[in-house]
């Protein structure tokens, strides 16, 4: 068996494994957050964005049908259209999962007893993980959070 390299992009670098379009998804990810958009800010029409990535159109469309499968972006034809923010990438996560739990649950893949078990395998260690990194700005916003909603633990 013959193991080839990667093919090398402009750059020099061996390529991102899933190709063309997985980089430049990645990459109007990374643009997201640097610039700190937020669900319903747009990023462009088709064209520019291909332009400003650097990339054929198909290549950026496939690019953005990926996004779109993780409700990252949506895009909107006629006037006024382009390409827009639908979630931050932490909300397109959060949808991800919660879809396919959604799906499990409902194909009696696993059980609730299961979904429960998996979350405090989950949950209280990344919740300990969170409260150790938590700067005093974090727990200023959350003391704001808890004290804006009504105390419903009665």
């Amino acid at each position: 068996m013959t193991v080839r390299p990667r093919p090398a992009g402009a750059d020099g670098e061996p390529e991102a494994r899933g190709g063309a379009s997985d980089k430049i998804a990645a990459e109007i990810r990374a643009h997201v957050n640097r610039a700190g958009l937020q669900p319903g800010d747009r990023l462009g029409r088709e064209e520019d964005l291909a332009r400003q990535f650097g990339v054929s159109r198909p290549t950026l469309r496939e690019a953005l049908r990926l996004l779109a499968s993780s409700h990252l972006i949506r895009a909107s034809k006629g006037r006024g259209g382009g390409i827009f923010v639908a979630a931050t990438p932490e909300e397109g996560i959060a949808r991800n999962v919660s879809a396919s739990v959604a799906d499990m649950l409902s194909a009696d893949i696993v059980d609730i007893d299961e979904l429960i078990e998996s979350r405090l395998l989950l949950e209280v260690p990344i919740a300990g993980l969170a409260a150790q990194r938590a700067t005093d700005d974090d727990v200023a916003e959350l003391r704001r959070l808890v004290a804006q909603e009504p105390a419903t633990w009665d």
